[in-house]
């Protein structure tokens, strides 16, 4: 065990060799691995968090590389996962740390499966419906989680610990409605917000892991970095909301009970849906060739498959993963998007 490359870590108050080895043999899911994740994979990989299982469901573009750290030109060149790709940086990074790679959409299907085994769960994701149902599965197993979240010039974050702490459908009860809240399409998102944000995440976690669970941020914290504000909310008296919060005091997963949630969601900036089926299952990537007439640009390797389709004046780039989901870009009408996933690739 080579504790001389945590050297300086050890020497911050409240760390040390204890707790550097805590942090060693602890287990982190990082739920999204774009904008906020990949900065908190390269953080806790640094950090020498043991096993770090990094899911994510879609895959590196140009867009993506004027913040999401861990990416460059090559990654899109190679039509990479963000999960794959950032796998590969990550473990050049530390050799020690064991990084599981998974390209999947996280939903009420595989969410506990993923956190199982956990020691914290870290939302590196960018839509309301996949916290809520992190939320709920934090709740459920019992393991802390951080919350993060970052959009134009603005973030947010909050730490969640079962039992002791309010949890998100305490302080946000319902999922912000379209059009509710700005997204990276419509404001934006200023490089530098996301850093600082998943940089506050990121310590969090490791007061977490190192076994330093009293000196946690235990109140929602805000800030807007171009007009240089900040501002902390407490969220103590919120906590099960007098007994009635669905989640932390009633214990009705909804969000996992598939009460909530859509099998298709619309993409952050990318006009584009993602569509899904509600039982996966394996694609054969040569079969869905042949039945390609009149599909251009066609490309596969074994994590994804691409081609291109023109409708009237209308072009769409699909997008199609293993397990069946696909990545539709050209509309973000979700039910033009079935229509098209219907029709070049089946029920």
């Amino acid at each position: 065990m080579n504790l001389e490359r945590y050297s300086r870590q050890m020497r911050v108050p409240g760390i040390g060799k204890v707790g550097q080895e805590r942090i060693m043999n602890s287990r982190v899911t990082l739920c999204g691995v774009g904008a906020l994740g990949t900065v908190l994979a390269n953080t806790l990989v640094r950090a020498g968090v043991g096993h770090v299982r990094i899911i994510d469901r879609d895959f590196v573009e140009p867009s993506n590389l004027q913040r999401q750290v861990l990416f460059d030109e090559s990654d899109v060149t190679n039509n990479l996962p963000k999960s794959e790709a950032a796998a590969t940086k990550l473990r050049q990074i530390n050799s020690n740390v064991t990084v599981e790679a998974i390209v999947a959409d996280i939903d009420r299907s595989n969410i506990e499966g993923f956190c199982q085994d956990a020691d914290l769960i870290l939302d590196g994701t960018d839509n309301f419906e996949v916290r809520y149902t992190i939320n709920d599965a934090a709740i459920k197993l019992n393991k802390p989680w951080v919350y993060g979240g970052a959009v134009g010039v603005e973030g947010m974050t909050m730490t969640i610990i079962p039992g002791e702490t309010p949890c998100l459908r305490c302080v946000f009860e319902q999922s912000p409605g379209p059009g509710e809240v700005g997204t990276c399409e419509t404001a934006g998102v200023l490089g530098p917000i996301v850093g600082i944000v998943a940089s506050f995440q990121a310590t969090e976690a490791l007061k977490i892991l190192a076994g330093k669970p009293e000196t946690i941020n235990r109140e929602l914290y805000m800030l807007n970095i171009w007009e240089n504000t900040s501002r902390r909310v407490k969220i103590a008296p919120l906590k099960g909301r007098k007994g009635k919060c669905p989640c932390c005091a009633l214990r009705q997963f909804e969000w996992l009970d598939g009460e909530h949630g859509t099998q298709t969601t619309s993409l952050c900036g990318r006009n584009a849906v993602q569509v899904s089926q509600r039982r996966a299952g394996a694609l054969n990537f040569a079969e869905l060739r042949k039945g390609l007439d009149g599909a251009t640009a066609v490309s596969a390797n074994k994590f994804l498959m691409k081609f291109t389709v023109t409708e009237g004046p209308d072009g769409y780039d699909f997008t199609v993963f293993p397990d069946g989901r696909a990545i539709i870009k050209g509309t973000d009408d979700t039910e033009r998007a079935r229509v098209l996933y219907a029709k070049y690739i089946g029920n």
